[in-house]
C-alpha cells in the first residue's frame, strides 16, 4: 500500500487533490483507494491534512495515515520538525518552496522542492498549488501514470479549470522528471 499525507491550508485544495489522486487510482488504473481530510474549524487559511491510501488489495484500515511513503506540503509555512513524523525511512517529502536546500539540511530524508506557487500563478492565475504538487508527486513516485491523473482532472474539475490545471500538473511533472535525468 502507498500512503500519502497532504499538508495545506484551507482553500489550497489539499483534500481535493487527495481525492483526485485516489480517483485516478480507482477509476483509471483499477486500484483501491481511500482519500479523506482532517481539520479543525473549517476556515480559509487554517492548517488542514489530507490523506490518500492506494493499494492493489482492498483497504480495510480507514484510520488516518500514521506511517506514510510521501508527505506533500502545499504551503512551506507549515513545515516544522513534525512534518516528517511517520515518514517511512525510504520515504520522501515534497515541499512547495523556492529553497529546497534549506529543508535538505533540516530533514534526514529525501526532499524534493519545487516552486509550485510560481507554476500555479503562471498556469492557473492563482496561488493554488495542489495540481502542481500532484504533478511533482507523480513524477517522483511513479505510483500512477500521468495520463490517469489528467483523465480524472478532466472529468472531476469544472470545464473552465481543466486546461489550466493540466498545464500546472504537467509543468511540475516535467520539471521533476527533468531533474531526475
Amino acid at each position: 500500500m502507498i500512503q500519502v499525507r497532504w499538508h495545506g491550508r484551507g482553500g489550497q485544495g489539499s483534500f481535493t487533490i487527495a481525492r483526485l489522486l485516489g480517483a485516478a487510482a480507482v477509476l483509471q488504473e483499477g486500484k483501491n483507494a481511500l482519500a479523506f481530510p482532517t481539520f479543525g474549524p473549517e476556515r480559509r487559511g487554517a492548517p488542514v491534512l489530507g490523506f490518500t491510501k492506494i493499494s492493489d488489495e482492498k483497504i480495510h484500515d480507514r484510520s488516518e495515515v500514521q506511517s506514510c511513503d510521501y508527505v506533500v506540503v502545499l504551503d512551506e509555512t507549515l513545515v516544522d520538525e513534525n512534518t516528517v513524523k511517520g515518514l517511512l525511512s525510504d520515504g520522501c517529502i515534497l515541499i512547495n518552496t523556492k529553497n529546497p536546500q534549506r529543508y535538505r539540511e533540516m530533514f534526514d530524508c529525501k526532499v524534493i522542492g519545487i516552486d509550485a506557487t510560481e507554476i500555479a500563478l503562471k498556469h492557473i492565475g492563482l496561488p493554488i498549488t495542489n495540481t502542481a504538487m500532484l504533478g511533482a508527486l507523480i513524477a517522483e513516485s511513479k505510483m500512477l501514470k500521468i495520463e490517469s491523473v489528467k483523465a480524472v482532472i478532466a472529468t472531476e474539475m469544472r470545464a473552465n479549470l481543466v486546461e489550466k490545471n493540466h498545464a500546472a500538473l504537467m509543468a511540475a511533472y516535467q520539471q521533476i522528471k527533468g531533474e531526475q535525468s
